[in-house]
């Protein structure tokens, strides 16, 4: 081949080497372009994003300032009311021990009830029927059971039924124990407080008054107001001494 021809044959691959250089660039600067599209939209989406959690971040310290102060205003409110619970609890048992030793001195009993018992056949005859179930003993009975398996809110709804039914039923005590008892299995033990206090005002003589200060010296503990545990077990032990619940009083105490 002629010498003079051979470097005229190079001219189209360089030609076109120049083309396909010439296009790449043209590629690559598209890409560019969009790569700087997308880091544009990335940094508004996350100086958006940033905003929201801020924002969220604000709101959860106003939440956290908002609980610290109503737990501030509730254990301000248990020291009152275990201060004056505490004094009405002592003037209660105060009348009632002056009360007894004044039916004593003037030598008031109570009569005889021998004369009110009936024959023994007409007790047999009395003895041989069924016991007839009340509505306040149904219910009592309905709000243990569903209070045994855990269902507070039912349970409550059995006992506060008794309790404006029958506010004078002899088992109205008991419904108002087992009231406060469900909030205190629930970890309500604020609620529990403010339920445990009805036993302890109201219900003077209730069998439950020593269990009701026990566990409210408890819940008292629950959320770290010491001063008012120590002093309702102090006063669990003082007015009821032989109580079972006096036992573990002490050894809270110590």
């Amino acid at each position: 081949m002629n010498k003079k021809i051979t470097p005229f044959l190079f001219l189209p691959v360089l030609f076109l080497s120049a083309c396909a250089s010439k296009q790449d660039l043209v590629v690559v600067a598209d890409d560019l372009k969009k790569l700087k599209t997308e880091s544009e939209t990335i940094k508004t989406q996350s100086a958006g994003s940033y905003s929201d959690v801020q924002k969220v971040h604000d709101d959860i310290s106003r939440l956290e300032g908002s609980i610290e102060e109503a737990a501030h205003k509730n254990r301000q409110t248990f020291a009152r009311l275990g201060m004056e619970d505490s004094l009405l609890v002592h003037k209660v048992d105060d009348l009632e021990s002056r009360l007894q030793k004044i039916e004593q001195y003037l030598g008031i009993e109570k009569k005889e009830q021998s004369s009110l018992v009936a024959p023994k056949s007409e007790e047999s005859a009395e003895s041989a029927k069924p016991a007839v179930v009340t509505e306040d003993a149904l219910l009592l009975k309905e709000g243990l059971e569903r209070l045994a398996k855990n269902s507070f809110a039912p349970s409550r709804e059995s006992f506060t039924a008794l309790l404006k039914k029958y506010p004078a039923s002899a088992l109205a005590d008991q419904a108002q124990f087992h009231l406060a008892d469900s909030y205190f299995s629930e970890k309500w033990y604020e609620k529990a407080i403010l339920e445990y206090q009805v036993v302890i005002a109201k219900y003077v003589k209730s069998s439950k008054r020593p269990a009701a200060l026990f566990k409210q010296a408890i819940s008292f503990e629950k959320i770290s107001d010491t001063a008012n545990a120590k002093a309702r077990f102090k006063t669990l032990v003082n007015m009821y001494p032989k109580a079972p619940e006096a036992v573990l009083a002490r050894k809270k105490i110590q």
